[in-house]
């Protein structure tokens, strides 16, 4: 069955960020979280340290809509990770309970940019960037 991910990468942190999610979405990782140290070398790779190998490889959390949110932390070797602004992480609820409720997980230490509101035609929507730098537009279709 052919799906779209979204494949996010984190300074150490992804294992506490995947953490965050799974609460977020109630759902339950898909497979077990796998570990730099798992992987065979490459040629040419530097040998990791203790806490590179400690790292997260892969991570996999279903979320709704049958999209699947994909993790890891690049180690130094892969180059500095940067955020921005040219992408958002979209989802769209069937319900607005179920989309304020996911809007309210997500909003934990986060910025939020546009608060999670009725948008005047019965669609509810907001964005927010989490407090691990993933960007979030989050809505749900009227009428409720």
């Amino acid at each position: 069955m052919a799906r779209t991910s979204t494949y996010l990468h984190f300074s150490g942190d992804a294992e506490a960020a995947f953490a965050f999610y799974k609460a977020a979405f109630g759902s339950e990782f898909d497979g077990p979280i796998e570990r730099m140290g798992d992987l065979p070398a490459q040629p040419g790779q530097p040998e990791l340290s203790a806490a590179e190998r400690n790292q997260v490889a892969s991570v996999k959390l279903p979320i709704p809509g049958g999209h699947l949110l994909i993790g890891n932390d690049a180690p130094a070797w892969m180059g500095t990770l940067v955020h921005g602004n040219a992408m958002d992480i979209g989802i769209e609820l069937d319900t607005h309970a179920e989309a304020a409720r996911i809007f309210t997980a997500l909003a934990e230490g986060a910025n939020v940019e546009f608060p999670f509101q009725e948008m005047g035609d019965g669609n509810y929507f907001g964005t927010l960037v989490d407090k691990f730098g993933a960007q979030w537009l989050v809505s749900s279709p009227g009428p409720a």
